[in-house]
């Protein structure tokens, strides 16, 4: 079984916590142009599957192609 070398201060142990839920928590706000809920300050992608943070595309979404036809004569 692991065993810290030192005792976690009541300090740090706050901050970890803090950290836990900020990820998991409440900021979160209605995107303008979708419409959708999304954490603040963390990117998104919107509805064509594009990784958008504060208006700008930061990734471009993936363009599936399409299964050429193999139908062999």
């Amino acid at each position: 079984m692991a065993v810290p070398k030192k005792k976690t201060s009541p300090s740090r142990k706050g901050m970890r916590q803090q950290r836990q839920a900020k990820a998991t928590g409440g900021q979160t706000t209605l995107d303008g142009q979708t419409g959708l809920l999304r954490l603040r300050h963390h990117a998104h992608a919107d509805a064509t599957g594009a990784v958008v943070y504060r208006g700008k595309v930061l990734k471009a979404a993936k363009v599936k192609a399409q299964a050429e036809d193999t139908s062999a004569e």
